[in-house]
């Protein structure tokens, strides 16, 4: 049954918790984890901020609306959009709707320096803060890493660049009844009205199970023996963990992608089994058609991150939940031959969750759609922009570190920054 269970894992791509050589990791079943739980929500192929929270009004940068018809909530300028996308399409938000929810909460960065414009490196930039190396965790990873490595589904990814740094492991998830058959692994088809076996067999083979890992972990053994026997206890206590996702599945599932991996994300927070997942939607790479393929994108996009929210209150884990909403690239301020826009390496993220401080925009782009810098100190636009401070990825990330409690961990000590003096933060993002 156990190698049931562990076979399953590797079919959904599910990290089962191992132990670090020579040492049994696990000895109980992990203790539910708490929050806070991080979403990042990935646009991949590079999302047109004009069309967004960077509107720009003038010239051909866009065709939909003119400097006119920007509108403002609270501190956040964003781009009319209502009167150009599907409504009627089940999940779809406008920003006008967006921005009324949740301008409130939220954190926007303009003028991103993302440094190149090529699809792997910008979504390797953006995932993990570090351009030039293939080993770096994403944030998501690097929390998970963090906060619950012994949490048994503690990094979800739906897509888009997810490297662990091999201090996490990976769990994919494709569909609610995947996670129902995992939850469930001792049952037939993942139902739980079905066991394989009565409780008292199930309790007979853990407490045999139990017996027999303490046993060897008295035994000199060749390390490859130790982890082969550690994964096996480390499965039969991880199902049992697994068990407490069963109650949150949703039973009628939305249809919308996004929605549907933010169900089996939020379920999984909820179980405190979970500390972060990658959620993703991909097609926003508009080099033909920006502005038709832009409305029918963004509007999802939002849609998903409204749902995830909304359904997060639901489940009362809304106040522990940080949202992180990025895109590897943006797009050019003007149109190509094809109605299309080109890859441009300057654009925006937002923010929302607790302890963010909401209603503020941090950065901007002048008319042309190039970066003003900042002070590194107050976050204001630069007085000299000689002197000011170019935002990139490593900055924001090391600032969500910083924000999650994660910097100096040994996780993230295995993975710095080296930011010179006038290239770093001095003050926090966040706060």
């Amino acid at each position: 049954m156990r190698r049931d269970f562990i076979k399953l894992c590797g079919l959904a791509g599910l990290g089962v918790a191992a132990p670090v050589s020579g040492v049994r990791a696990a000895t109980k079943e992990p203790d539910a984890y708490e929050g806070p739980y991080f979403a990042v929500f990935n646009a991949s192929g590079g999302w047109d901020t004009t069309y967004l929270m960077d509107p720009k009004g003038v010239g051909e940068t866009n065709r939909l609306y003119k400097q006119g018809d920007i509108l403002t909530e609270g501190a956040i300028n964003f781009a009319p959009n209502a009167a150009h996308i599907d409504r009627a399409k089940e999940g779809n938000l406008s920003n006008e709707d967006f921005f009324k929810r949740y301008a409130s909460e939220l954190l926007v960065l303009n003028g991103l320096d993302y440094s190149v414009n090529n699809h792997a490196p910008c979504s390797r930039y953006m995932a993990t803060g570090k351009l030039d190396s293939l080993a770096y965790p994403t944030f998501a990873a690097l929390a998970a890493a963090a906060k619950g490595p012994e949490c048994p589904l503690a990094f979800l990814t739906f897509g888009n660049y997810s490297n662990t740094g091999n201090i996490v492991p990976m769990a994919r998830v494709p569909y609610l009844p995947t996670l129902g058959r995992i939850a469930n692994a001792d049952c037939v088809e993942g139902n739980p009205r079905s066991p394989y076996h009565e409780d008292f067999v199930n309790d007979r083979i853990e407490a045999a199970l139990r017996r027999q890992s303490d046993v060897r972990a008295s035994q000199v053994r060749l390390p490859r023996v130790e982890h082969a026997h550690s994964m096996l206890y480390a499965a039969q206590l991880n199902a049992k963990a697994l068990q407490r996702v069963t109650p949150f599945i949703n039973q009628k599932p939305p249809r919308e992608r996004l929605a549907q991996q933010a169900e089996i994300a939020l379920a999984s927070f909820k179980a405190g089994v979970c500390v972060s997942a990658n959620l993703s939607i991909g097609q926003f790479d508009s080099h033909a058609n920006n502005d038709r393929d832009q409305m029918k994108l963004i509007p999802e996009l939002l849609g998903g991150i409204d749902y995830m929210l909304r359904r997060a209150e639901e489940l009362g884990i809304r106040d522990r939940l940080v949202i992180v909403m990025q895109s590897e690239m943006g797009r050019t301020p003007n149109y190509n031959k094809g109605e299309g826009k080109d890859h441009w390496s300057i654009g925006s993220m937002m923010f929302l969750g607790p302890g963010i401080k909401g209603n503020r925009v941090i950065g901007s782009t002048d008319e042309g759609q190039f970066l003003n810098p900042i002070d590194a100190k107050t976050l204001a636009i630069a007085k000299d922009p000689d002197k000011g401070l170019r935002v990139r990825p490593e900055n924001v990330h090391q600032s969500l570190r910083d924000f999650a409690g994660i910097a100096e961990h040994e996780a993230s000590l295995k993975f710095p920054f080296v930011i010179p003096e006038g290239k770093r933060l001095r003050g926090s993002l966040f706060g």
